[in-house]
């Protein structure tokens, strides 16, 4: 039988829903608390060898008659927002399974929907941790810790209370396109996802996560967890000093030994180097060992001769005389471009990494919010120039975990939303609601250009008959304009106003209720207008139409008045501006 590696687990889900601590729970370390906002900004490995699951799961494995075949597990601390859990490799996730933690009597959060729709995307599987079953009125936790057990022992109302929340879940996860039920009570995992209720708090449920997990994992990754031979990975994190730069990273296929060359990817060119030394994580969180080999799946701190610029998130791979530098380059170039799609418009989008960007930009497709330019790192000068030449509704950049370079030029701002945040849902959240706001700006601005949308009464002042008339008016409603052309109730076309005067002032413009002397060239008062008659602005169909098209940006009298100019255009014409 060939030889697997530990699978690689994530640990997903909503900021507040306990993941960290489920992760704690599983390691037996409490090593995050007191993170600041309760976000776990570092990612981190943590290896469980073999018989530390053999002791704390061999219960639940033995009852499900469970043989465990895995080398141990090994978890990837990530932060809390979903786009984490795209840590990517070729070919979908760098997770081989991932625990999805929902807290039972919150149910289903943004953050939460977002990871659903990541796994989906990238088919990784999946169970659900369901935690917080000690925050349920009068629950008692059973002493084995098995989650089966309590559930049964419960008090009626309290079972009946339990029982209510988990369908409840259920239900919304259907509606998310999930199927899910109780581990216990499902004969094909391929056909549904498995439930765990479990407290991170008291550990009940814990051990059940872990059997879960090896039994999924040794029934459907064998094959995704054979290792091969040329060794490959993926960075995590980048840290650089004077001298070299220090990569964090997950080794999930093959060996890598502190002697090889490897390839490293990058959106320029693929960067060779040399290793200087690897320290590989060690079991259950006890620091780094110093190793001259390494298999996977492992953590592993790398020290590498090149000075290039290596971003986190890109895949690495030993070079060989059988996987030579240029056939992994060119394997690298599709692979980018294949991850990498932009479109030919759109905004401009950041990241912190790799799997970050892929994930934001798998989620802006989904709420179809084309991108024209993706990157790694900060927001940049060149960003800003890029996002300068867009169209106003694209003039944003969104960061996700980012922040700005000291060479983006503050003046060259002015004109550019900058949207930053470091959980992914809120940018776009943000974005959309940036989006619609701005679309409104755009209307105003044209609706501007539009003639405004005004209601007279003459008065019984007439100051002068002709050349030009000069004549009192009342403003019933909209704003009255110099320079509009007005019509009678019959639709006849009466004149442009060339001048406006309150208390002999000149004014451009005049509100409702203000009482105004106008002059009209080539207006006989006498003749052509009644006292006490109403006039309208002068609207083409296309006007109407658009003033129609963006009836929510309206005042409720301008919508009046608009109906009553439609009226007058429509005596002889029933369709006109319909």
């Amino acid at each position: 039988m060939k030889s697997i590696r530990q699978p690689i687990v994530t640990v997903a889900g909503h900021v507040d829903h306990g993941k960290t601590s489920i992760l704690d729970a599983i390691r037996g370390t409490a090593i995050q608390e007191g993170e600041a906002g309760g976000i776990t900004q570092k990612i981190s490995f943590t290896t469980l060898p073999q018989d530390n699951i053999e002791k704390r799961a061999s219960t639940v494995l033995e009852k499900f008659k469970i043989p465990l075949e895995i080398p141990g597990l090994l978890f990837i601390d990530t932060p809390g927002h979903a786009a984490f859990t795209n840590l990517r490799k070729r070919g979908g996730s760098l997770a081989d399974i991932a625990v999805l933690v929902i807290d039972i009597n919150d149910g289903i959060k943004p953050q939460t929907a977002e990871v659903l729709q990541i796994l989906k995307v990238n088919k990784t599987p999946f169970i659900i941790a369901l935690n917080k079953v000690d925050n349920i009125s009068g629950w008692k936790t059973s002493e084995s810790l098995l989650s089966l057990e309590s559930v049964e022992n419960q008090a009626i109302n309290v079972k009946q209370n339990f029982d209510e929340k988990f369908y409840t879940i259920i239900g919304a996860l259907h509606s998310h396109g999930v199927t899910a039920e109780m581990y216990s009570k499902i004969d094909d995992f391929t056909t549904a996802v498995a439930i765990v209720p479990c407290s991170a708090k008291t550990g009940e449920g814990v051990n059940e996560i872990l059997a879960m997990i090896t039994a999924l994992s040794q029934k459907f990754l064998k094959d995704k967890i054979e290792i091969k031979e040329t060794g490959k990975g993926v960075i995590l994190e980048v840290k650089k000093d004077k001298a070299s730069n220090y990569l964090e990273c997950i080794l999930y296929d093959g060996k890598l030994s502190n002697t090889d060359e490897i390839a490293i990817a990058s959106f320029d060119e693929t960067v060779k180097t040399k290793i200087r030394n690897i320290s590989e994580a060690q079991p259950l969180n006890k620091g780094y060992k110093t190793e001259e080999t390494v298999s996977a799946a492992t953590g592993i701190k790398m020290q590498i001769v090149a000075k290039d610029e290596i971003l986190p998130g890109m895949p690495f791979q030993v070079i060989t005389k059988e996987n030579n530098f240029e056939q992994i380059s060119e394997e690298f170039e599709n692979e980018m471009s294949e991850e990498i799609r932009t479109s030919e418009y759109g905004i401009v989008a950041k990241a912190d990494s790799l799997g970050s960007l892929e994930a934001l930009l798998v989620l802006l497709e989904q709420h179809n919010i084309p991108v024209i330019k993706a990157g790694i790192g900060p927001i940049s000068k060149k960003d800003v120039y890029m996002a300068n030449t867009l169209p106003e509704e694209d003039k944003v950049i969104i960061g996700f975990n980012i922040g700005m370079s000291e060479d983006a030029e503050v003046d060259e701002l002015r004109n550019i939303k900058v949207l930053t945040n470091p959980v992914v849902y809120k940018i776009i959240e943000d974005l959309e609601e940036w989006k619609v706001e701005k679309a409104k700006e755009i209307e105003r601005k044209k609706l501007k250009e539009l003639p405004t949308i005004c209601k007279l009464t003459v008065l019984d002042f007439c100051f002068r008959n002709s050349s030009p008339a000069v004549f009192g008016i009342e403003v019933m409603g909209g704003l009255l304009k110099r320079g509009e052309r007005f019509i009678n109730k019959e639709d006849v076309k009466i004149g442009q106003i060339k001048e406006m005067q309150v208390d002999r002032a000149t004014v451009s413009n005049a509100v409702k209720g203000k009482e105004v002397a106008i002059s009209m060239p080539g207006v006989n008062f006498e003749r052509q207008i009644k006292v006490g008659e109403s006039l309208y602005t002068n609207l083409s169909e296309t006007e109407f139409r658009k003033f129609k098209e963006h009836k929510d940006l309206l005042s409720s009298e301008e919508k009046t008045v608009l109906q009553e100019i439609a009226v007058v255009k429509r005596r002889l014409n029933t369709t006109w501006g319909i």
